[in-house]
């Protein structure tokens, strides 16, 4: 992994060099440090707005528009994004680096499903990142559909000896990741796999690794998928599916910005993506977390307040190739500088046009799906809670489900938070009369699409979650008596983001 920073020094907004971190921590506790963090908090609340915030996603979205329609990782669009996030921190005053690491690039050439018989159509499918390919024109075989129990595909006994030699398996998704899937199917005699959603919505996935992939695989909806079932049940169903992927390796770019002063063995981080699938110029996801970070972080250079603990900002790349920046991030430290790390706060698709506010279940009293975030996570997910209850707002957990950056941050056992406000899951009724909105219908109907442009955005939902951006950041900044002491680290040098 090839790790190139670049530090921007720029003028002394924040910027004053701190005092020795000992000192300062001393000079930061009980009713001082409450004080300056409630200060500082109402501060960045008041500066926050939607409307700032859109300010930056029109960038984002002129930058897709100029560059293919994407700004996905390693594209022109991602670098022209990554180019604009550092300039506007660098004119802040921010200590700012680029961190650069090695990608597998994808682009989807064909993703197509027909069936020939007995009944002729076409089905909608989506190519999983880091599958094989088929030939130009496809592959067509009779399909054979996986039977149904709580793991489907995932293990060797669910495919009858023979019954998929040289066949199209079709699988529904659930129980296991859809790199098993594919492998059990191949394993069984395969020659493709199709996985079908277990709930409804279209499936945009991937199999998590460049070389996790060995048949061609692709995703289709929870509909399309019960009803070929239904087909192949009454007889033989053959299809033809074209599903190619062009994958090359190419690096990309993290940007990383902190504050000059404050305490680095107290560092608050906050973190969000900032590169699209390649269908669409991924205004929500995550453009909108994106740019909420990037508005905070301006606001907070403009109070001039010099915090008692560093905040370092982050904008990673490759999030959708499978947390790829976060987790170079992450390797890239020392378990010392780990160590330094107070907490980590990801903001990933906050403006869902559908929106429900997720907050990310840091103790697991949802009793769903991982267990609790590290320790000091239950008091980050109490923090946002409360920030939302103070102003009356509805609220509800969400699994670290390991969908987004937070998830290398848990590995390392940094405590973790942040909100989210839905990606392809369908709204609920009772969310509808909770939060506005339709039922039975996806938070976000463009996600992973090209439709995720300007119009895609929910202003109420951006408003609020780039508030609670600003009161984490200006509580954070010098309070953290909240949250249970990490280990102390080792007195080694200190990174600025890479």
């Amino acid at each position: 992994m090839a790790i190139a920073a670049a530090t921007a020094l720029a003028a002394p907004l924040l910027l004053a060099a701190s005092p020795a971190s000992s000192t300062q921590s001393h000079h930061h506790h009980g009713s001082h440090a409450a004080k300056d963090a409630a200060k500082l908090s109402r501060k960045l609340v008041r500066e926050a707005s939607a409307q700032d915030v859109l300010r930056h996603l029109k960038k984002f979205q002129a930058i897709a528009d100029a560059n293919g329609g994407n700004r996905a990782a390693s594209s022109p669009g991602h670098e022209a994004s990554a180019a604009y996030v550092y300039n506007e921190l660098r004119k802040a005053g921010y200590r700012v680096s680029y961190q650069t690491f090695e990608i597998t690039y994808i682009e989807t050439l064909a993703e197509t499903l027909r069936v020939t018989a007995p009944t002729p159509r076409d089905v909608a499918i989506s190519a999983l990142s880091y599958t094989t390919s088929t030939p130009v024109g496809g592959v067509t075989a009779e399909l054979a559909a996986v039977p149904l129990d709580a793991t489907t595909g995932c293990e060797p006994e669910d495919y009858a000896a023979g019954a998929f030699t040289g066949k199209i398996a079709l699988i529904q998704r659930g129980g296991c990741t859809f790199a098993v899937k594919q492998q059990q199917a191949a394993a069984a005699g395969a020659v493709a796999a199709i996985i079908y959603n277990n709930t409804t919505g279209a499936i945009s996935g991937t199999l998590g690794d460049p070389d996790a992939g060995v048949i061609p695989t692709g995703g289709i909806t929870q509909a399309d998928g019960e009803a070929l079932a239904a087909d192949v049940a009454q007889g033989p169903v053959t299809v033809t599916a074209e599903i190619r992927q062009f994958q090359e390796q190419r690096s990309t770019r993290n940007v990383v910005a902190e504050t000059k002063a404050g305490d680095a063995d107290r560092t608050v981080m906050l973190g969000a993506h900032l590169d699209s699938v390649e269908a669409g110029p991924g205004i929500n996801d995550n453009g909108s977390g994106s740019a909420g970070l990037l508005d905070v972080a301006l606001d907070l250079a403009k109070t001039h307040d010099k915090p008692a603990n560093k905040v370092r900002f982050a904008w990673w790349s490759a999030e959708e190739l499978g947390l790829l920046g976060a987790e170079a991030y992450v390797a890239g430290l020392t378990p010392e500088q780990q160590a330094d790390i107070a907490l980590y706060l990801n903001f990933d698709m906050i403006g869902s046009k559908n929106f429900a506010q997720f907050v990310y279940d840091g103790d697991d009293s949802d009793a769903t799906g991982a267990g609790p975030g590290p320790d000091g996570s239950a008091q980050l997910e109490k923090g946002i809670n409360s920030f939302l209850d103070r102003r009356g707002l509805p609220h509800e957990g969400t699994d670290f489900d390991g969908r987004s950056d937070y998830g290398p941050f848990i590995d390392a056992g940094i405590p973790s938070g942040g909100t989210f406000t839905g990606a392809e899951g369908i709204k609920t009724a009772a969310q509808a009369q909770k939060y506005g909105g339709q039922a039975g219908v996806a938070y976000d109907a463009c996600y992973h699409s090209a439709c995720d442009d300007l119009s895609n955005i929910n202003k109420k939902a951006l408003d609020v979650n780039v508030d609670i951006i600003a009161d984490a950041v200006g509580t954070y900044a010098h309070d953290l008596r909240a949250l249970p002491k990490r280990p102390a680290s080792a007195p080694a040098a200190r990174m600025a983001g890479a």
